[in-house]
């Protein structure tokens, strides 16, 4: 009888003091959330204003993610989910849901696609594919695109773009043998245990051959011989800086998060690691093309 009744005391003062009894386990403890700190702006080409909203989360600068397409929102949909808890920035054009970007100029309408206009060759020919081209507009587009390029800071170590594509529309057999992009490319690793679409793209050996090692379909960007088309990629590669284009098929999210948690575990392991990246020269040797079955 006695001993009952100090059990119970014991089990009664266990509550009092932490909130449950003794025998309940304990809580996991969850991680903090980061919210954003948000600006927007408005950029200027021609007469035509732009939003663009710079999303900061934390402290952390050297990553920062780059939204061209306003139509491709799974990507930055899991990117602020990735970023609530690794932090880093996100710069995202404003374009109501849409791909292209048009203004008006002199009474008539211009239109481009936003990651084509960062080289001279680009912003002519995506200027000429949307229907019109001329000097004064593609130096509207030109300062534009260099108002963009200002937004991402000094302190960015890798560029990750955010895109989505449509099943079938854009995939790693773009860059396989035969396909429509296969000059563009220095080395391809395909695995048949992943969705076609989903991929990454990348000026930076390293990367391709980690997220390759992870089991990612994954592209070695020709940083030399690649078509000069104005992308973000092509301009990363001609200056030597890291980038990476992560890209999912349009609603697949949570694969997004898992390849874009990924590279954020690869960049963490190189800065404990001091690893210094490898980028344009490209002087190492090929990976030869593979497929993974089992």
């Amino acid at each position: 009888m006695k001993t009952g009744i100090l059990f119970s005391f014991l089990v009664m003062l266990g509550t009092q003091l932490y909130g449950q009894p003794l025998n309940d386990s304990i809580a996991p403890v969850e991680t903090r959330k980061l919210s954003p700190a948000i600006q927007k702006l408005q950029l200027n080409v021609g007469p035509k204003k732009v939003p663009v909203t710079i999303y900061k989360f934390g402290d952390v600068n050297d990553v920062v993610c780059f939204n061209m397409h306003d139509n491709e929102f799974t990507s930055v949909e899991a990117a602020k989910q990735v970023l609530s808890e690794r932090g880093g920035l996100i710069i995202k054009i404003e374009n109501k849901k849409q791909r292209f970007i048009n203004f008006k100029l002199n009474n008539k309408t211009y239109t481009f696609d936003a990651n084509r206009i960062f080289s001279r060759e680009g912003i002519e020919q995506t200027l000429r594919d949307r229907g019109r081209y001329s000097p004064a507009a593609a130096v509207e587009v030109e300062t534009f695109a260099q108002k963009l390029l200002s937004l991402i800071p000094d302190t960015a170590s890798c560029v990750v773009a955010l895109h989505n594509n449509f099943d079938g529309d854009f995939s790693i057999k773009s860059y396989t043998n035969g396909g429509s992009r296969q000059a563009d490319a220095k080395d391809v690793y395909e695995d048949s245990l992943q969705d076609a679409d989903d991929i990454a793209l990348t000026t930076d050996s390293i990367l391709f051959r980690k997220m390759a090692g992870f089991g990612y379909n994954s592209i070695l960007q020709d940083n030399i011989n690649v078509k000069k088309d104005g992308s973000l990629s092509v301009h990363y590669g001609e200056k030597g800086r890291r980038y990476i284009n992560i890209e999912t098929e349009h609603g697949s999210v949570q694969k997004y998060v898992e390849m874009l948690a990924k590279l954020y575990d690869i960049l963490a392991e190189e800065k404990l690691s001091k690893a210094v990246p490898e980028t344009a020269p490209q002087e190492y040797p090929k990976i030869s093309e593979k497929t993974v079955d089992n």
